[in-house]
């Protein structure tokens, strides 16, 4: 299984789901948000705990029904701060390889499926909606 990533808009007030429409993703994007290992090994890592993340860990979470994160509309510009945060410490982020080239690539991943959230989200922000990572 893999982690995806779409961008929703809410439901009603008045409905017991947050959750509302779950757009499509447009053609040529992809929804990727990583393999199913990644909420543990990458977004929900005690590196990215260590960096003060506070969306990401969530996908770890065991508390956590099924450990979805669900971002809603006015949290998506700090979920943007986030990404960015991650960018920055990228190195800290990636799990550790001795192999150079494994390292690369584990690093080229986790940018390509960051940018998969960034563009959900930036979508987000277009229609008034949040982003889903399930």
């Amino acid at each position: 299984m893999s982690l995806t990533v779409h961008t929703f808009l809410p439901s009603p007030a008045d409905s017991r789901d947050v959750v509302g429409q779950v757009l499509d993703t447009p053609e040529r994007i992809s929804n990727s948000a990583g393999f199913e290992s990644w909420r543990t090994e990458v977004w929900g890592s005690e590196a990215m705990r260590s960096l003060g993340a506070r969306f990401f860990p969530v996908l770890a979470d065991p508390s956590r029904p099924r450990a979805d994160l669900i971002v809603m509309p006015e949290e998506i510009p700090a979920l943007l701060g986030e990404c960015r945060m991650v960018r920055e410490w990228l190195v800290e982020v990636v799990p550790q390889d001795p192999d150079e080239a494994v390292f690369a690539r584990l690093a080229l991943g986790i940018l390509d499926r960051l940018a998969n959230i960034e563009i959900a989200a930036g979508r987000a922000l277009g229609v008034g909606g949040g982003v889903l990572i399930w």
